[in-house]
């Protein structure tokens, strides 16, 4: 059995360990790392929806600079939305400051009715860069 190589950032906030689950895992030369929240370092949410995808983003980044990545090296998105119609203005926003050019990852958005509590969860594979 191939023992997991899991990723963490610095600052990690208490919903992995409340949850029992890895921020990342490292497997050959990809990352695949967890639906990210926009979660305080308590995990409590972000009160307001754009501040909630701006904080979501910033954890996955931290995660992705862990494992020696940037989102340029992501590949793949999958984003759940509760309310997607009304919330597609500022994911939209925020998902252009990440990939602001081509060529784009691929993007999968799924509209849910439950994220414990938040109202948006991003989750990437991302290819680890070689050592230089």
């Amino acid at each position: 059995m191939t023992k997991r190589d899991p990723v963490f950032p610095a600052n990690r906030h208490a919903l992995y360990e409340k949850h029992g689950y890895s921020p990342a895992i490292r497997s050959g030369d990809l990352l695949f790392v967890s639906g990210q929240v926009g979660s305080r370092l308590d995990g409590s949410p972000e009160p307001d929806f754009p501040g909630q995808v701006r904080q979501a983003f910033a954890n996955l980044e931290a995660i992705l600079n862990a494992a020696g990545c940037t989102f340029e090296d992501v590949v793949d998105v999958t984003t759940f939305h509760t309310d997607p119609e009304n919330q597609f203005p500022a994911v939209m926003e925020a998902k252009g400051d990440a990939f602001p050019q081509a060529p784009y990852p691929t993007w999968t958005a799924l509209g849910v009715n439950w994220l414990a509590g938040f109202d948006f969860e991003i989750k990437v594979i991302a290819r680890i860069p070689a050592a230089a």
